[in-house]
């Protein structure tokens, strides 16, 4: 029988969720759609030193806007929870006990200063298989001495006991054959002083516990894999253990290293889902949505770092990912991320949206700056002509303002200097001679023709026009403006800016 497809996205609640986080999420989630399996979300608290209060229903909240919400989750729990390690904290215990017992783990006992001092006298200090007889653990204690010790509640670390001079493999779904010589891999700790699991326990426990069959996790973790195998191994669930995928890192505009919060802050981009508000400063971090970032686009460029569908297609649906996706497509090699392009997705999905799919949103940044929309009529037909201006859903309130509140101040430094009574008495005339319903064409020949008869070359009156209407030298069309705002608001504007024009 084939195996069921189940996956997870495991974020830890300490912050903001890095769009590597993101692609991690969402090539799970296209693996279990592709496939009807279930995409599940667990949140990794063990760490409490580093839990940060709003987090995880931030993590919520990012992944929902994104379009890939878990079937399975603390906020939708299934068959398979809890949800949250924390809450699973009775089951870790036993599996460190059972290691323990079976000779593949040990008891630490090794105080902080200990540790500090060793780690003062090596520089490179390692707790392994050089070192592990050295240190004041349950393999060097006596029996009775271990139990005097658990006896009294003396602290203690639970660590794994890596093997010497073994080989440990694995074949990657995105890398294929890995291997690792377990006298380079130290003796990680599995269950902290505060009876909490460490990742290296936690995720292995936690896998088998859910029947995760795959795991698609980053590159960074890719050291971690021996010790993560060893433990499926030793705990004897060898054969259940889940196909690995590590996932090529997201690298920094010019290749050199894994693209961080820092890199987002110095070249001026986010590389947050959401803003990330910090609880103790109230910092605000800046994020894709906040920025103006379509969901639909932002999903789209995070596919596209690392994968593609092996033709020169850029543009994708969520459902045309899910069909096209595949783990054969996703690259080893890193890829870098690239601001300039992140906005030409937006942008072309700006372009190919219907006005009334994008109403709320360029409602909402409009209502940002104080402008009420009353007609919405007009607001769709004004998308419809500025959107392939705009790259970011705010440009949208810099692009179409006008429409809605007449200019009150004008760009007259390129107005004035050609300026004269013959151009004024030209507007008047014109705006007189406006007529209702017209098309833009229509009132555009309409233009030509008194230019001509008045001595005027229509190109020189065109801009003075743009700037009665808009304010400034943008926007679309002159008279497909001229004819959305409609012969009366296009006879004031052209009234009141003669006013600021002489």
């Amino acid at each position: 029988m084939e195996q069921k497809v189940r996956v997870r996205f495991a974020p830890s609640p300490t912050g903001g969720l890095h769009l590597g986080g993101v692609r991690t999420a969402l090539f799970n989630y296209l693996f279990a759609k592709k496939h009807n399996g279930t995409f599940v979300l667990r949140v990794e608290d063990t760490d409490q030193t580093r839990f940060v209060a709003g987090a995880e229903e931030y993590i919520v909240d990012c992944l929902n806007w994104c379009g890939i919400t878990p079937d399975e989750s603390p906020q939708k729990p299934g068959a398979f929870g809890p949800y949250r390690q924390s809450e699973r904290k009775a089951s870790y215990k036993q599996y460190a006990e059972q290691l323990i017992a079976n000779g593949y783990a040990y008891y630490a006992f090794d105080t902080t200063e200990e540790l500090t001092a060793k780690r003062n006298d090596q520089p490179n200090f390692l707790y392994g298989q050089k070192s592990r007889m050295e240190m004041r653990n349950s393999l060097t204690l006596s029996q009775g001495e271990v139990d005097k010790l658990l006896a009294e509640n003396t602290s203690y670390v639970v660590r794994i006991k890596i093997p010497e001079n073994e080989t440990v493999s694995f074949v990657d779904m995105i890398r294929g054959l890995v291997s690792f010589d377990t006298n380079l891999v130290d003796d990680k700790v599995l269950l902290k002083a505060d009876g909490m699991p460490t990742y290296h326990l936690a995720v292995v426990a936690d896998d088998k516990a859910m029947e995760i069959s795959h795991a698609f996790r980053g590159e960074e973790w890719l050291p971690s894999a021996p010790i993560h195998i060893l433990l499926w191994k030793y705990l004897g669930w060898e054969d259940e253990m889940p196909q690995w995928a590590h996932l090529p890192l997201i690298l920094k505009p010019d290749g050199n290293g894994k693209l961080s919060k820092r890199d987002g802050d110095r070249l001026g981009f986010p590389v947050y889902a959401m803003n990330w508000t910090d609880p103790k400063t109230g910092d605000i971090t800046k994020g894709f949505k906040e920025l103006g970032f379509m969901p639909e686009a932002f999903v789209n460029l995070l596919a596209m770092l690392g994968w593609n569908d092996g033709t020169d297609k850029e543009i994708f649906s969520l459902a045309e990912l899910i069909d096209l996706f595949s783990i054969e497509r996703i690259s080893k090699a890193g890829a870098k991320f690239d601001f300039e392009k992140a906005k030409w997705y937006n942008h072309e999905w700006i372009k190919q949206s219907s006005a009334l799919s994008l109403q709320s949103l360029v409602q909402g940044a409009l209502a940002e700056k104080g402008i009420q929309v009353k007609d919405e009529n007009l607001l769709l037909k004004v998308i419809d002509l500025v959107k392939d201006r705009c790259n970011l859903l705010g440009d949208f309130v810099d692009q179409s303002t006008y429409f809605f509140s007449s200019p009150v101040e004008y760009d007259l430094a390129a107005v004035k200097p050609k300026w004269s009574p013959e151009k004024a008495a030209f507007f008047q005339g014109f705006g007189q001679n406006l007529t209702d319903g017209a098309t833009a064409l229509q009132w555009e020949e309409q233009f030509k023709a008194l230019a001509e008869t008045k001595g005027f070359k229509p190109g020189e009156l065109m801009l003075p026009f743009r700037i009665m209407l808009v304010g400034g030298k943008f926007g679309p069309g002159v008279f497909d403006i001229a004819t959305l705002l409609g012969k009366t608001e296009t006879q004031s504007r052209i009234e009141k800016s003669i006013v600021a024009f002489n």
